[in-house]
């Protein structure tokens, strides 16, 4: 049985990635900091098949204590100050443990002969594309104008360009899209599941720039990627970079409020225009499906009605709750 260790396990990604992996017959050690609690993990503790640390990845004795002790097979490292506003809020933060202990985290990978390494970055890498009518893909320039995504850009290039290449490590970088949809550990601050809570809760939903270009992929999807990226043989997958998600997924948010509006009837709208946006881009995610199988299985309407239908129906009991969201929220009033 082989050894999947994931960082951050416990967040709206890791929860229901962890799920997925013990379903498919792997043993899964997490780690977490547990800064959004932990209930996102009662859906598998006590599972047989399942170890949990709670460990900061910048606690580099304890961590390198786990990575000694449980020698994984492969690491998903999705531990990281998550998102442009998280990471404006606290860049030194950020950058100790989007750069500085992920850093540390490979080396110590390679140092302990952990042959597969994958790296969950972001579509955000890309910036505003230079011809609007165009798709980016994974030869493209990239043009981060974040925080967040200047240190996904900057790990992407260590793990990938900078180190030695060697036979015994197989680095992949999975660049996200804007993700969405229901998970264990909830999140109510990304856009679709934003707009979809907002009109369920009969609110007026004020929309900025809707004319500007997004990727969306499902949370549950994500998941998918990993698998597809695991069961790879190594040779296939060491050293490249995917993006993550479909091509035909390419939304402005005036596409996802008329996708809501068929799911939700009457809607009260206010549009804000922007003239610019540094972030505008439409993403080709074909190589990740010609090369390693991967489809998705839900589609931004999927992810709408199910957001809509948990809020409007009460499971879901405090969607403002600040559980539910990566900086400081604000109820309306």
């Amino acid at each position: 049985m082989q050894t999947v260790l994931v960082t951050g396990g416990a967040g709206y990604v890791g929860s229901g990635l962890l799920r997925v992996l013990l379903n498919e017959g792997y043993r899964v050690v997490s780690i977490d900091t547990l800064s959004f609690g932990g209930d996102a993990l009662l859906h598998i503790w006590g599972h047989p098949h399942f170890t949990f640390y709670k460990c900061d990845i910048r606690e580099y004795e304890q961590l390198d204590r786990v990575l000694a002790r449980e020698r994984p097979d492969a690491v998903i490292h999705l531990a990281s100050i998550v998102g442009d506003p998280a990471c404006k809020r606290d860049p030194k933060t950020a950058t100790e443990i989007n750069w500085e202990a992920s850093r540390r985290l490979i080396d110590r990978c390679r140092a302990l002969n952990i042959r597969r390494f994958a790296f969950a970055s972001t579509c955000s890498n890309y910036g505003k594309m230079p011809d609007p009518n165009a798709y980016v893909d994974e030869r493209s320039a990239l043009a981060p104008v974040s925080l967040y995504a200047e240190l996904k850009v900057r790990l992407e290039r260590y793990l990938l360009e900078e180190l030695p290449r060697s036979t015994t490590f197989s680095p992949v970088a999975l660049r996200f899209a804007t993700v969405y949809g229901l998970s264990p550990r909830m999140r109510f601050d990304l856009t679709v599941n934003e707009f979809a809570k907002e009109i369920a809760l009969n609110r007026k939903l004020v929309v900025f720039g809707e004319r500007f270009w997004r990727p969306y992929c499902h949370v549950g999807d994500f998941a998918q990627a990993f698998l597809a990226v695991l069961r790879a043989p190594e040779e296939k997958i060491a050293y490249r970079v995917y993006n993550v998600g479909d091509t035909g997924q390419n939304y402005t948010k005036q596409m996802i409020v008329e996708e809501l509006q068929r799911v939700a009837g009457d809607a009260r709208i206010e549009y804000v225009k922007q003239i610019d946006d540094p972030r505008d881009y439409r993403v080709n995610c074909d190589l990740i499906k010609r090369e390693l199988g991967f489809a998705i299985t839900k589609t931004v309407p999927d992810g709408i009605r199910d957001v809509f239908d948990v809020v409007r129906l009460g499971v879901v009991t405090d969607p403002d709750d600040q559980r539910y969201y990566n900086i400081p929220y604000t109820r309306p009033q």
